[in-house]
């Protein structure tokens, strides 16, 4: 197979002419809305011969640091004023709402210090930083969400059938003055809401905050205009409905990151078939991807070339179209590809296909 130039894949359109720089540095920064693809064990910072190619270095971690600061500070001053309130009022909305907002000011605590680690720099021990952190302290406030959701549907059916005598008036001012704080803790997080699992740990915390705030305040006008004692324990099971949807789909996409699923609109059998599409390629296999933190998407491939490119140095050439593609197509610029001449992979037994 004597060829001196991969030409353009059969039945593979790479869409325009940058995907055929073979120059072009895939590390460059792409721009990740959000996770897009997970891959396989990334096996960072190592050379294995021929064909097989590492993308060194981890992207750079954002820094959120100053708007969770801020937002740590409202939450925490915050509960204060609604601890006290709650004690005075004897409500079950406010004390929920309180409670609520002790958990996130414990997770907005946590996200802090998470995105402190995430920033230190990876190590021959720690190929990819603290960036995994972030994932691990998202799952945890979204436990401490869930079990302030069950603590206040408990307490809320207890409440409905003995309903306690709650003061209206000063109810509204804590609500009010809650509602107030929550909303200025959102605005501060809203635009970096989806950068990273950690952000959006943190700005659900404060919407979900901001909504039972609505709640208490709705619940002291009800009770200022009907004297309906009631709509105290609704408003707290209702902020008890809010919360557990949230922390159910925090705790599923963060499972997923940790166990290393393929990531929701990533299909792996269309990486597949842009791979077989590069002209060479014979065969795809061990074809994995995953995601190390949010925007750092890897993935890992073993694929089949013919013999001929390794003979007639080709095998470089087709390593940086596959490369290319896989950057261009599907946004993964950390991409660990192995080429193997054909039967290879029948060498080890124990390799699973």
């Amino acid at each position: 197979m004597a060829s001196d130039q991969v030409g353009p894949e059969a039945g593979h359109d790479d869409g325009d002419d940058q995907s055929r720089d073979y120059a072009h540095d895939h590390s460059h920064d792409h721009a990740h809305s959000e996770v897009h693809d997970e891959a396989g064990p990334a096996r960072a910072g190592h050379g294995h011969g021929l064909g097989h190619h590492h993308h060194h270095g981890v992207a750079a971690t954002p820094d959120h640091r100053r708007k969770l600061a801020i937002a740590f500070g409202i939450t925490t001053g915050l509960l204060v004023a609604q601890f006290i309130g709650a004690i005075l009022t004897g409500s079950l909305a406010l004390l929920t709402d309180t409670a609520h907002m002790f958990t996130d000011s414990v997770g907005l605590g946590i996200a802090l210090v998470a995105a402190t680690l995430a920033l230190r720099p990876a190590s021959s021990k720690r190929t990819w930083g603290f960036r995994r952190i972030e994932v691990l302290a998202a799952q945890a406030q979204a436990g401490i969400l869930a079990a302030v959701a069950l603590y206040a549907a408990y307490e809320g059916v207890m409440r409905l059938m003995e309903p306690p005598d709650v003061p209206p008036i000063e109810l509204l001012i804590f609500g009010v003055i809650g509602l107030a704080g929550n909303l200025a803790s959102v605005a501060v997080l809203s635009s970096d809401r989806t950068a990273t699992f950690n952000m959006r740990a943190a700005f659900l915390e404060a919407a979900s905050d901001a909504l039972g705030s609505v709640g208490v305040v709705v619940a002291a006008l009800v009770i200022a205009l009907t004297g309906w004692q009631r709509a105290d324990a609704i408003a707290g099971l209702a902020i008890a409905a809010l919360i557990v949807p949230r922390a159910f789909v925090l705790l599923r996409d963060t499972a997923g990151v940790l166990m290393e699923f393929t990531p929701p609109g990533l299909n792996l059998d269309e990486v597949r078939e842009h791979i077989l599409g590069v002209e060479h390629v014979r065969g795809v296999h061990e074809l994995h991807a995953s995601v190390v933190a949010s925007g750092l998407p890897v993935l890992s491939a073993h694929v089949v070339i013919g013999d001929g490119c390794f003979r007639d140095g080709h095998a470089p050439m087709i390593l940086r179209e596959i490369k290319e593609c896989v950057s261009h197509h599907f946004e993964i610029d950390h991409s660990t590809i192995e080429l193997e001449p054909p039967g290879f992979e029948t060498v080890d037994p124990q390799q699973h296909a």
